[in-house]
């Protein structure tokens, strides 16, 4: 990312929401930021924040439970799968084996009743690479070779005035 440059491949797609940057923004700042983000330094800097925030981020496809979504009840009929049955129900394998433990949902038979919840793969963020000079300067996408020295140094002085503080 190039700091709000017209140009700007990353900040595009950071803005766009289609690499995970719709996990990192908040709805409310993405028109604020994609309107105003190479005009105003202070969103300038927010964006530059979550850029570097996305590229940190550890992200997979997990299965998410809907808000506010009930266990209900589910007939099996012949030749259902559970598959089958996730897919009309609006639910997911994931979620059905959680609620079956003790059902062999491999062998489904005609008139078996299955616990189901609605839910859907969503991409998640499962965990943070460390926040260290050297993983930033990889996962940030700078092609300067001192960038992790320069980094170390920054965080230097900021430490020496947390301590001064």
């Amino acid at each position: 990312m190039r700091g709000g440059a017209s140009d700007d491949d990353g900040l595009c797609a950071f803005l766009r929401g289609t690499e995970g940057g719709e996990l990192i923004i908040p709805p409310a700042w993405k028109l604020l930021l994609s309107g105003s983000v190479r005009t105003r330094p202070e969103y300038t800097l927010r964006a530059d924040v979550g850029y570097l925030l996305k590229q940190m981020a550890l992200f997979s496809h997990q299965s998410i439970v809907a808000a506010g979504g009930k266990i209900f009840d589910i007939t099996v009929k012949p030749g259902d799968s559970i598959e089958k049955i996730a897919r009309h129900q609006g639910a997911t394998v994931e979620v059905m084996l959680r609620l079956n433990p003790g059902a062999d949902l491999s062998r489904l038979h005609a008139g078996q009743v299955l616990k189901c919840r609605r839910a859907s793969i969503k991409r998640c963020i499962t965990g943070w690479r460390a926040m260290e000079a050297e993983t930033i300067a990889q996962r940030y996408g700078s092609d300067d070779p001192l960038y992790a020295t320069k980094l170390r140094y920054a965080f230097e002085v900021i430490e020496k005035g947390k301590a001064a503080a």
